[in-house]
């Protein structure tokens, strides 16, 4: 596995650096279409330039985000993130030589908590397992993907940390060795076992449950284990707490239930 790291954290901060909706720019039309030409670079006759490289994570961001993603890009910015993310992408590239292909690799903070439409439980889901039903397969590439790219996720809801960066870029790596290995997982068993697995690699601390709450969670999840549509997964792997702001059905379930279970057995004895 080749990785090469690009810094998208201070591409989010020049972007930031845009006045949000401020006179003459009411709307803040000015920082969205500075958004959208940093992810699709143009040639100076205003053609996108197929050349260049698109920064296609940054789309999963909020372009309008408020001051609370500034304050927390300074501080990933201030401890050298992005030095760090580089350092942790060429430890991963070495433990994962023998995997095939070459990989664009960057952190980006997603706006979970004052994001208009972002949900932390629907984007978690996409990014373990996959857009809509390619559950963790490649899309076809084309024109708009002429990169495949590892994106390591920082939430806007959670502090700043070493920790969190390590975390983010080595669950990214690991996931793909992971489906390379055993393909992409498609029922709650497989994405139980490859979260876990994952986990366990890059070394996460949690989330974790109580040895009460790690037998309740999994006499739950057994029935539900072959099932492979998103939203009962969804209900298993984050608990009621997630399945609530979808709409979806609480089943008894601890936040994160199935996500600590699958860490939990995962973790060496």
């Amino acid at each position: 596995m080749n990785l090469d790291y690009v810094p998208l954290l201070r591409v989010m901060r020049e972007i930031q650096s845009i006045p949000r909706g401020q006179p003459p720019d009411f709307n803040g039309m000015k920082r969205f279409r500075h958004f959208v030409r940093r992810i699709f670079p143009r040639k100076k006759n205003g053609e996108i330039d197929e050349n260049a490289v698109y920064l296609i994570p940054l789309l999963a961001i909020n372009p309008m985000a408020k001051d609370h993603v500034t304050a927390l890009l300074d501080a990933y910015l201030a401890m050298d993130a992005d030095g760090i993310g580089a350092r942790v992408a060429a430890e991963a590239a070495a433990r994962h030589a023998d995997v095939p292909g070459d990989f664009k690799v960057g952190l980006i903070v997603v706006d979970d908590l004052k994001g208009a439409g972002t949900n932390r439980y629907e984007y978690e889901f996409t990014f373990r397992f996959g857009p809509d039903r390619t559950l963790g397969s490649l899309p076809k590439r084309s024109r708009w993907l002429k990169d495949w790219w590892l994106t390591g996720v920082l939430w806007s809801s959670e502090a700043p940390s070493e920790r969190a960066v390590r975390e983010a870029i080595l669950t990214a790596a690991h996931r793909v060795a992971y489906m390379h290995q055993h393909g992409p997982a498609r029922t709650l068993r497989q994405m139980l076992a490859q979260e876990g697995q994952v986990m366990a690699l890059a070394g996460c601390s949690g989330p974790t449950l109580d040895a009460e709450d790690i037998a309740y969670t999994r006499e739950v999840l057994i029935p539900y284990l072959d099932a492979d549509d998103m939203r009962t997964c969804i209900e298993c792997l984050f608990g009621d707490a997630a399945a609530r702001t979808l709409g979806f059905t609480p089943r008894g379930l601890s936040p994160w239930a199935g996500v600590a279970l699958a860490l939990h057995y995962a973790r060496p004895s």
